[in-house]
């Protein structure tokens, strides 16, 4: 098992609880593919760098987890078409 982060930026136009819908989701998934969720670290409302989606701001969320080498793939397959996930990033933080 592989140590491994997920960034997200979620939109800020959404209520709070679809925004914690999408974390919601984004963990589920992550457990689907058999991944052990260690740590979720959620920041408040961030200015963008740049637009996204014509949004100048959003919510950024954290997870870490452990995960064979597979499964970030196929997270990163479901989380691509999901709604109100303006980007996303899994990274490993070992090789950072």
């Amino acid at each position: 098992m592989n140590k491994y982060e997920l960034a997200i930026v979620v939109s800020a136009n959404i209520e709070d609880d679809e925004r914690t819908a999408v974390v919601d989701k984004c963990k589920a998934l992550i457990e689907r593919f058999g991944g052990n969720i260690t740590e979720v670290d959620a920041w408040e409302r961030k200015k963008l760098a740049y637009e996204i989606q014509k949004q100048k701001e959003g919510y950024y969320f954290f997870i870490r987890f452990d995960a064979e080498p597979t499964a970030p793939a196929e997270i990163e397959h479901r989380i691509r078409i999901m709604d109100n996930v303006l980007r996303f990033l899994i990274v490993r933080p070992d090789e950072a």
